[in-house]
């Protein structure tokens, strides 16, 4: 299974813990100015947790990964992510980046 983990800069990042691994990361760019990071990541343990910590108050929250959507398959995962970021006409793109420890 797979889950998507989004960070959104100034705002909040998700982080990489045991039981996940990152396969795909992307910067979501809107007019060109990125507004989000993702990543595509495989659900090797049902029990895991998601670290999600707040950029200005360090606040740390462990979320149960089962809170999260999950798909088959790294092609559904970013079928969907396509979806998410795709506005009509307007200006949006997913650039792929390199995997790294937090999303």
């Amino acid at each position: 299974m797979y889950v998507i983990l989004t960070s959104k800069p100034g705002q909040f990042r998700t982080e990489i813990t045991e039981g996940l691994k990152p396969c795909e990361a992307y910067d979501y760019l809107f007019y060109g100015v990125k507004k989000a990071h993702f990543v595509i990541a495989e659900l090797v343990r049902d029990d895991t947790r998601i670290r999600v910590v707040e950029d200005v108050s360090e606040i740390v929250n462990n979320v149960p990964c089962k809170f999260l959507e999950k798909f088959d398959t790294r092609e559904r995962a970013y079928a969907e992510l396509e979806h998410l970021t795709t506005f009509g006409h307007m200006e949006t793109s997913l650039r792929k980046t390199a995997t790294s420890a937090a999303a």
